[in-house]
């Protein structure tokens, strides 16, 4: 049982082409890498261009949009949240967690729309750099990196069907629920006490994703090439998307672990630290323009 995805298709009053309610490689908007690198690159071309070009302008305030943006992503990440779950706990109570993580019958066709419209928020996530960049403020490397590399990663999970990524994701959008409240709270002044634990609950992100992935990606190329070795199943899945994601989710974890020592084990020489990753370089912070250090994630 669903209740939540049946009230809303029972009450949404259109239905989707199928290009756009499933997963269709080549046909469905941004599945094929050509579009993907082009869009990547199309982001980088704004973000920078609109670096360039505020050089000689003063800094858009954009308070009340940027307040938008955030809490439609903030309550858009609870919606699907919880969309995932009541599909994802109903499976780890019946099959076990082994069987939600790793067998190819996780992959569903209502589970594989979910991990599209996650690949879309990324893009739409996009726009917080747009933000910074309109604010005058500093581009740094984590924030675009993080943001650009996320979109990537969750298109490769999509073409490589690999069942665990929902253990990836649905961790994500928690975080992203806490986050992106937070600055849509703190753009219109208000404070938190507990701003710092924003980036220890990335790490922690991180720490549990790799974990996870690293688990399936031992369990299918032990079941392929060494079946000898303690294993209990294959996880389903291409080996390129798994590489692929142990790697980058590795390289996040070590960059927002350099963050976090960077921000609040170093004294800063200018500024407060923002209590979320990819908002600190060597001492001094950058902020979204409404009063509140931006965020990498």
């Amino acid at each position: 049982m669903a209740p939540l995805a049946d009230f809303l298709l029972a009450n949404i009053p259109f239905r989707l082409p199928t290009h756009l309610s499933s997963y269709v490689e080549g046909v469905t908007p941004l599945s094929t890498t050509p579009a993907v690198l082009a869009a990547l690159s199309s982001y980088l071309a704004v973000i920078f261009g609109t670096q360039f070009f505020m050089k000689s302008q003063q800094p858009r305030k954009l308070t009340t949009l940027f307040q938008l943006h955030n809490v439609l992503l903030s309550s858009g990440s609870f919606l699907l949240l919880a969309l995932m779950l009541e599909e994802i706990i109903p499976r780890i109570w019946t099959h076990g967690l082994h069987f939600a993580l790793c067998d190819e019958k996780s992959w569903t066709s209502r589970m594989e729309f979910y991990y599209m419209v996650n690949y879309y928020f990324k893009y739409l996530e996009l726009l917080d750099t747009v933000f910074l960049a309109l604010k005058k403020k500093p581009l740094q490397f984590l924030h675009v990196f993080h943001h650009s590399a996320t979109a990537l990663l969750c298109y490769t999970q999509l073409n490589g069907k690999t069942s665990i990524s929902w253990a990836v994701i649905t961790l994500n959008l928690a975080v992203h629920v806490i986050m992106y409240y937070y600055y849509y709270a703190t753009a219109g002044g208000a404070r938190f006490w507990w701003k710092k634990y924003l980036t220890t609950m990335q790490i922690v992100q991180f720490v549990i994703d790799i974990a996870v992935v690293y688990f399936g990606t031992y369990e299918h190329f032990v079941a392929a090439y060494a079946p000898h070795l303690p294993h209990i199943s294959n996880c389903a899945g291409s080996e390129t998307a798994a590489l692929f994601g142990c790697g980058l989710l590795t390289c996040y974890l070590f960059l927002f672990i350099n963050f976090y020592f960077q921000t609040y084990k170093k004294p800063a020489t200018t500024g407060k630290s923002s209590g979320s990753a990819n908002s600190h370089t060597n001492g001094s912070t950058y902020q979204n323009g409404t009063g509140s250090s931006h965020k990498a994630e």
